[in-house]
């Protein structure tokens, strides 16, 4: 196997990239600053290194946590299969260290059956990550737990991730749960990923290319870098039906490491913002009831 490929420089990528911070993920956000408003302390909490006593403190504290669901997948043949994983992941302890709230280790197997017959996916059925997601929640809750973000980086997560919201909120009146992806806080077409068709099919693509050179250039391999035009369709398929190489998308060997920085601030920003003003939203009264006048 050749070497990795390490990112390319640019003369214009922001300089604060290289200074370390307590969040040990590179960003060109000012962290401190953004803790201060938004409610963390510039690090992130991680959950599995907390003592049972500190969680049950920190259940009590914060009452929310963020759940990294990703998958272990093909991403054709210049990126790692933990792809999903990875960012999503780096996504979740940003919001955490803006935020103050908890984040767990990801679930870092998913949905992912639809690659087909491409070589190292790890695929979870559809009804098994919703058992697993149950497993996971139910856990927490009985920590203390009662706010739920499950922070997804593979779409076809998505299905039984919105299963689990649902069944959770018919069991818990006392609970809430939202799942969202990682760029769920601003508008899609925003998305700067080179892929005009094939919505959940954009893959391995200029997009997620450009935000691991951002987070980890050791395993990328741009020299075997591919693109795949999309096409549009009405039907999903499965992503070795329709794709050579594992790649849904256009431009990939035009992927750069200011792309990704820039993607990657944007989600984490968003996503912040986004979590830092749920946790305080107003609950329901729990005395309300179908039919009463307000």
């Amino acid at each position: 196997m050749p070497p990795a490929v390490p990112a390319p420089t640019t003369p214009d990528a922001p300089t604060a990239l290289d200074v370390p911070t307590a969040l040990d993920v590179p960003t060109a956000l000012d962290i401190p600053a953004l803790a201060a408003e938004l409610g963390g302390s510039g690090a992130p909490v991680r959950w599995e290194e907390l003592t049972w006593q500190e969680a049950e403190t920190t259940a009590a504290g914060r009452n929310a946590v963020i759940i990294p669901v990703g998958a272990t997948e093909q991403h054709g043949p210049h990126l790692p299969l933990a792809v999903d994983t990875l960012i999503c992941r780096a996504v979740a302890l940003g919001v955490s260290a803006l935020t103050g709230v908890p984040v767990v280790p990801p679930l870092s197997f998913g949905v992912s059956a639809s690659h087909g017959d491409f070589g190292g996916t790890v695929a979870l059925r559809p009804e098994t990550m919703i058992a697993v997601v149950e497993d996971v929640i139910e856990s927490l809750y009985a920590s203390g737990v009662r706010q739920f973000i499950l922070l997804n980086g593979h779409i076809w997560n998505n299905g039984s991730l919105d299963v689990s919201a649902e069944k959770l909120r018919v069991r818990h009146r006392d609970a809430r749960i939202r799942a969202l992806g990682y760029v769920t806080m601003y508008p899609g077409p925003e998305v700067d990923g080179h892929v005009q068709y094939g919505r959940g099919l954009m893959h391995a693509n200029f997009f997620e290319t450009s935000v691991m050179l951002h987070l980890h250039p050791e395993l990328v391999r741009m020299d075997r870098a591919t693109s795949h035009i999309d096409v549009d369709s009405f039907w999903d398929y499965r992503m070795d039906q329709v794709s050579e190489t594992g790649v849904w998308g256009r431009d990939v060997a035009d992927a750069n490491v200011k792309h990704g920085g820039e993607e990657f601030d944007r989600c984490l920003l968003t996503t912040a913002r986004a979590v830092a003003a749920a946790v305080g939203e107003p609950w329901p009264d729990p005395a309300h009831r179908p039919g009463e006048s307000a």
